[in-house]
């Protein structure tokens, strides 16, 4: 079994999952994992590493005016013909790859989701057929995401007080 996310880098919760057997290639999933996510949020970009690196990928996201920001194999060359998505990633990979990397960089946000899960829950489920694995793995997902949306209140909430005491300060000086 094998487990597909898309994660909104802003919340750090995930929007979307997939769960296929072990043998089904990452690419594959994207355009039901962007489906899933534009049904709970606005998708701008699409992170995601050389799983994803196909024009049918990149096509998908160019029709949809998303960013992709998917790591292009590095024997690619730039005289791509039919994928004008792909020829344009590839060049601000290489022609800029500090604005590449930072973007690029937020991926470690949806490897930290798979890491919670992991520490949480365990790398295993406890169940034995496909459609039970699948309930057992969203109601995981589904308290990771509970658990994350707590979190940013909680921290909200600091950051108000943080700055209502500031605020009292400068008024009682």
């Amino acid at each position: 079994m094998k487990v597909h996310i898309a994660v909104n880098v802003k919340t750090q919760q995930i929007v979307a999952l997939e769960v296929t057997r072990e043998y089904i290639h990452d690419g594959t999933r994207l355009e039901g994992l962007v489906e899933e996510s534009s049904r709970r949020v606005d998708v701008k970009g699409v992170i995601g590493d050389g799983a994803y690196d196909s024009r049918r990928n990149f096509n998908l996201l160019d029709e949809r005016g998303i960013e992709p920001i998917i790591r292009v194999r590095r024997n690619a060359v730039k005289r791509l013909r039919g994928c004008p998505a792909k020829r344009k990633a590839l060049i601000m990979q290489r022609e800029n790859p500090d604005v590449w990397k930072c973007k690029y960089g937020l991926r470690w946000i949806a490897e930290s989701a798979f890491l919670w899960l992991k520490r949480a829950f365990g790398e295993y489920v406890t169940t034995k057929n496909l459609k039970n694995m699948i309930q057992e793995i969203t109601l995981k997902v589904f308290l990771y995401n509970l658990f994350i949306g707590m979190t940013r209140i909680t921290q909200e909430r600091e950051e108000q007080q943080r700055q209502n005491r500031r605020h009292h300060k400068k008024i009682m000086q």
